[in-house]
């Protein structure tokens, strides 16, 4: 059962003129293909727009926030806010998986908890907030919800650990990394990975997660710390 999405208006304090709109955003594809002859309408469409309104928004205030960085570090703090992992931890901190609809199928595969479809609903909600509200509502709420996981130095709490250890290879010449998936566990519904990341065949770190690209960032994390350590005992 999906929550009550006056209860969600209330932890936000957003009241939407179309409730409609709002339905739609926590509206999967899986449902509405289970009730087609409902006037539902499923959340792809209103995922396409919120991406945009994304890209403007986010780029506008680090645009503000960061006079004098370079273009190139603000599409990559850009680029650590509108990544996937980014967006699903935004979407479980608000509990957003929980006020889907979803097919019968979806649900009994933990598509509720799915980091894709987290994302995904982000987007969704951001898109709907937009054309029900305008712009500066959706700046109010992404001030509230995600600007507001800036660290005083610029960086996002939620790094992008991949890139990171990637420009720190590539920078000092140390070779190819390659990401594998050693190990899947667990039920279809709580499916954990487990991956490892290589270097010239070398394991660097190993991570587990609810997904491949989370598994894969917690990799990239532990990976960093053992280069960075090195780096410094060398010194």
């Amino acid at each position: 059962m999906s929550g009550d999405l006056k209860q969600l208006q209330n932890k936000l304090q957003i009241v939407f003129q179309n409730k409609g709109l709002l339905k739609q955003a926590f509206t999967h594809a899986s449902y509405v293909n289970e009730h087609r002859f409902s006037q539902n309408e499923d959340n792809e469409r209103l995922e396409f727009l919120g991406d945009a309104v994304l890209e403007l928004t986010v780029s506008e205030h680090l645009y503000q926030l960061f006079p004098d960085r370079p273009e190139g570090e603000l599409t990559k703090l850009r680029a650590a806010i509108v990544c996937e992992p980014s967006l699903v931890k935004f979407a479980e901190s608000l509990q957003f998986g929980q006020y889907v609809l979803l097919g019968k199928g979806e649900e009994l595969t933990g598509g509720r908890t799915r980091p894709a479809l987290l994302a995904d609903v982000f987007e969704s909600f951001v898109g709907a907030l937009y054309l029900d509200q305008g712009l500066d509502a959706v700046v109010a709420f992404l001030h509230s919800y995600v600007f507001s996981q800036f660290t005083l130095n610029g960086r996002l709490q939620t790094t992008d650990f991949k890139t990171e250890l990637q420009e720190l290879t590539q920078h000092h010449n140390m070779g190819i990394l390659e990401y594998r998936v050693i190990e899947e566990r667990g039920p279809a519904h709580e499916r954990e990975f487990v991956s490892e990341v290589f270097m010239e065949g070398l394991a660097l770190g190993r991570g587990s997660g609810r997904s491949k690209k989370e598994a894969e960032q917690q990799a990239a994390a532990v990976a960093l710390d053992r280069l960075k350590t090195t780096q410094e005992n060398k010194q």
